[in-house]
């Protein structure tokens, strides 16, 4: 099944649901970030949850959701645009944790101290900032909270990753649930209900159901309509012409420094892996 997100809203306007299929874009950013077993499912948990808050965006809009804690993966970064293009990187790519009562400790590998950031250019003259305490370190239910505490808009998040014998992705997914104003409560409380009651999403995903289906069986007898369907893509724009800026960035001192002390200076570009060559004459010319 093709990587993509659904979006819907119920006929009254009162609920949105958003599920998304994310197996193939998680596999290939985890596999360039070179990530152990439990920094793969920490990294492909916050990469399902940037795209389902990515089909919220519009037009240009980006989001970018950093995870900073105190346990070893150190800090997570996930990018993503309206048009369903993702990217992201981890600091630490090895956990080196053994399994919590058979489970990978993501909690223990994020840290329980820290912070959750997002940030939004949505085009407006200063991007939107917005950083809240992490509640439990398991990445669905700290942008739940985010959701619910700092855009006001009270929301459930379910976001799974699952790993085959030899450690690779085999299903990874996730499903997002808003109440919007005015809210209805009972409504509300049939949704949780049907929440409850499903399978991880990831079970779903491995049964051959597609996002919309998913959504489907959430939503149960109320009606909705489809607004999106979007597919999901690893996208990392990085070029040589940003990288040049990041050189300059160190300051003309160091540069100098550098292009004194060796003949290539190269510059790996975190998300992508791809490796930018500089020699002196390049460098040097940079410096004019």
């Amino acid at each position: 099944m093709q990587d993509h997100l659904v979006r819907v809203v119920s006929k009254d306007g009162l609920l949105r649901g958003v599920a998304a299929v994310t197996t193939e874009l998680v596999g290939e950013i985890c596999r360039k970030q070179r990530t152990d077993l439990t920094a793969t499912v920490a990294l492909g948990r916050l990469l399902t949850g940037g795209a389902l808050m990515s089909c919220l965006l519009k037009g240009r809009q980006r989001l970018a959701i950093m995870i900073e804690g105190n346990g070893p993966l150190g800090k997570l970064s996930v990018e993503s645009d309206a048009a369903g293009r993702l990217r992201g990187t981890i600091r630490n790519p090895v956990a080196g944790l053994p399994p919590k009562e058979g489970r990978f400790d993501v909690a223990g590998a994020i840290g329980k101290a820290g912070f959750l950031h997002i940030w939004k250019d949505l085009g407006l003259k200063e991007p939107y900032q917005s950083m809240v305490q992490l509640q439990s370190s398991e990445i669905a239910e700290d942008l739940a909270w985010y959701l619910t505490r700092s855009e006001q808009v009270p929301s459930s998040v379910s976001l799974g990753v699952e790993l085959n014998a030899e450690g690779q992705v085999a299903a990874a997914g996730g499903l997002l649930i808003q109440s919007l104003p005015p809210g209805d409560e009972r409504q509300v409380e049939r949704i949780i209900e049907k929440l409850q009651q499903l399978p991880p999403t990831t079970s779903l995903l491995r049964q051959g159901l597609t996002p919309g289906q998913i959504l489907s069986r959430v939503f149960d007898e109320l009606e909705f309509r489809v607004q999106t369907e979007i597919p999901l893509q690893f996208y990392c724009p990085c070029n040589r012409q940003q990288i040049e800026g990041v050189l300059l960035a160190l300051g003309r001192e160091e540069l100098r420094r550098l292009v004194a002390e060796q003949e290539t200076v190269e510059v790996v570009c975190e998300y992508c892996r791809r490796s930018y060559s500089f020699d002196r004459e390049q460098v040097e010319k940079l410096l004019i």
